[in-house]
């Protein structure tokens, strides 16, 4: 029979080697953003959960990231009971980590379990909510997910009866501190507004928003070019500024912006249009040091010629590519590893010309926003291949220039050349 001494003695034994077991055990940290190399940031909105071929062809297209939906209502229609595999979610997290495809969950909408409204304003919705988001996170942790409340709040489409940054706000104090404990490896984002609102940010931002993310989501949907988006990344970045906690860098992403061939001032916009809106809105992301650059849509979400959300795709709704999917393709595919090194100077802010660099190697994308002319690249006598938006390769292909200087001719379509080296 043991004494009481040596069970004290063993128990302080035990727990001093617990204790030495849990030091021994590394921390898990969180999978950073990507780094601005084509095409680490680059992906798709989605609206399907399981393996269908479409992830393939995700892949091939040169995407790295899906965005999709987590809804709550639907993972869990008995009170704490969660229903992951049953909706394809167990599926398709497996299906992209396969295929070396990064996850933005969407933790949101509503559940009538608890809510009755498209909101959550209640503090029992709130702990339900933030629940549900911690079964999540368990999961499907250790796989650097991206983990996003809510989509869109700061509009009444999404957040019902009335957008609130109050109960917003809440939602995510509360939920924020439960994934992250749960995911380590994975980040907390927020924001996620239809556009860029700067009241409503700010708004969020007086409240805590930025003590409780990691990452800053907008959608800076327009019916203007993509090069108009500049401006507004430079104030959204001061407004972080102000309201950051010192020392504390919040990176913006992109989390959802495309252009439908039905523009939101009603206009067409033909395929090769909305390839050339495809193309400029990645290279002008990562020229503002957007990390993720998601467009929606992956694919037109129907038929309907006069219905503006089944027009974003990058595919048909049979899956045939457009012109959007083969620009994304080239670009990513013909600049891979490449990353933006600086604008380089040309007389008229309407045209843009990017020197990327990949070790010692070197390339420019280049177009214009006005009508087709041409223009002197800044660039010391060389030669490269010339490679357009739409193929592999354009006449001349080896434009070669002995003077300081390439005269070419940009269009609206970005151009790029890989710069032979000596």
């Amino acid at each position: 029979m043991i004494s009481s001494k040596s069970t004290v003695s063993h128990r302080v034994i035990d727990g001093f080697l617990v204790l030495l077991c849990i030091a021994a055990v590394p921390a898990i940290a969180a999978v950073p953003l990507p780094k601005l190399n084509i095409p680490n940031g680059f992906g798709v909105n989605i609206h399907f959960t399981g393996e269908p071929v479409d992830l393939d062809l995700i892949r091939d297209g040169g995407f790295k990231f899906v965005r999709m939906d987590l809804g709550w209502g639907g993972i869990e229609r008995e009170r704490g009971t969660y229903k992951f595999e049953r909706t394809g979610y167990d599926a398709l997290t497996q299906g992209c980590m396969k295929r070396g495809i990064r996850i933005l969950y969407i933790l949101d909408y509503s559940n009538k379990l608890y809510e009755s409204d498209r909101s959550v304003r209640t503090e029992e919705g709130r702990r339900a909510f933030a629940a549900f988001a911690r079964a999540a996170a368990t999961r499907y942790k250790g796989k650097g997910i991206l983990w996003e409340i809510w989509n869109e709040p700061n509009i009444k489409q999404f957040w019902t009866p009335q957008p609130s940054v109050d109960d917003y706000c809440k939602l995510v104090e509360t939920t924020a501190p439960l994934v992250k404990k749960a995911d380590p490896s994975g980040l907390l984002v927020a924001g996620a507004t239809s556009g860029i609102p700067f009241d409503w940010l700010e708004g969020c931002f007086k409240k805590g928003l930025l003590e409780w993310i990691d990452v800053l989501s907008v959608h800076p949907y327009r019916s203007q070019p993509p090069e108009t988006v500049i401006k507004d990344y430079a104030r959204l970045r001061e407004l972080i500024r102000r309201y950051a906690p010192k020392d504390k860098k919040i990176p913006i992403i992109s989390g959802e912006w495309g252009y439908s061939n039905i523009n939101w001032n009603k206009a067409r916009l033909s395929d090769e249009k909305q390839a050339q809106y495809l193309a400029r809105e990645f290279l002008i992301n990562l020229y503002q040091k957007i990390p993720v650059s998601i467009w929606y849509d992956w694919k037109n979400d129907g038929t309907n010629p006069d219905e503006r959300e089944h027009h974003f795709g990058t595919v048909m709704h049979d899956l045939a590519p457009k012109a959007a999917y083969t620009a994304a393709k080239n670009l990513s595919h013909n600049l891979a590893g490449f990353s933006v090194d600086k604008r380089l100077d040309l007389p008229s802010d309407k045209d843009f010309a990017l020197l990327f660099r990949k070790g010692n190697r070197e390339a420019v994308a280049f177009w214009t926003t006005q009508d087709d002319h041409d223009v002197t690249l800044p660039l010391p006598p060389g030669r490269g291949l010339l490679i357009d938006m739409l193929s592999s390769a354009k006449a001349p292909a080896m434009p070669s220039w002995k003077e300081k200087g390439l005269t070419i001719t940009a269009s609206q379509s970005p151009q790029y050349i890989l710069i032979d080296q000596d």
